[in-house]
């Protein structure tokens, strides 16, 4: 990925668009999963998954100006999503209903680490704004993972 020479923030804006390669690759899974669930629990998944790709999606622009706002610059296809996110695809469109969920949750847990780690790099540059708005996609994340853990029981 190509940097605009900022290397007091390279921490923040490589951790940015891990976050944003990871919400992304998540998106995406978290859609597969919608269209494809089935089973007796089918419309209760169908409606969550659902609302939880309606909001990861509803970040990934935040994220991408959070790099941009940082002078660098971001994500660009589907090539660089794929070689930055820590996100495994899953095309098995059979797989069972509990596996899908437990996956979501596996994987919002890996996006929470990465958004753990954009809130330590923007505070070691001081980047409060960015400090600031992680919070609220960690407390999204962190709301997912919940809500998964709690439909696995």
């Amino acid at each position: 990925m190509a940097t605009l020479g900022n290397n007091a923030k390279s921490g923040l804006v490589t951790a940015l668009n891990g976050a944003l390669a990871d919400t992304m690759a998540l998106y995406f899974k978290t859609k597969n999963f919608h269209w494809h669930v089935a089973g007796p629990r089918f419309r209760d998944l169908h409606l969550l998954f659902d609302e939880q790709a309606a909001q990861l999606i509803g970040t990934v622009d935040d994220i991408g100006e959070r790099v941009r706002k940082n002078d660098e610059y971001t994500l660009t296809s589907i090539g660089t999503v794929a070689s930055e996110t820590q996100i495994k695809d899953q095309d098995d469109v059979t797989i069972a209903a509990d596996a899908m969920v437990a996956e979501l949750r596996d994987d919002n847990r890996k996006l929470h680490d990465r958004l753990s780690k954009v809130k330590e790099e923007a505070e070691s540059v001081g980047d409060n704004a960015t400090s600031g708005i992680v919070d609220d996609w960690i407390d999204q994340c962190e709301e997912r993972i919940w809500f998964l853990n709690q439909t696995t029981k």
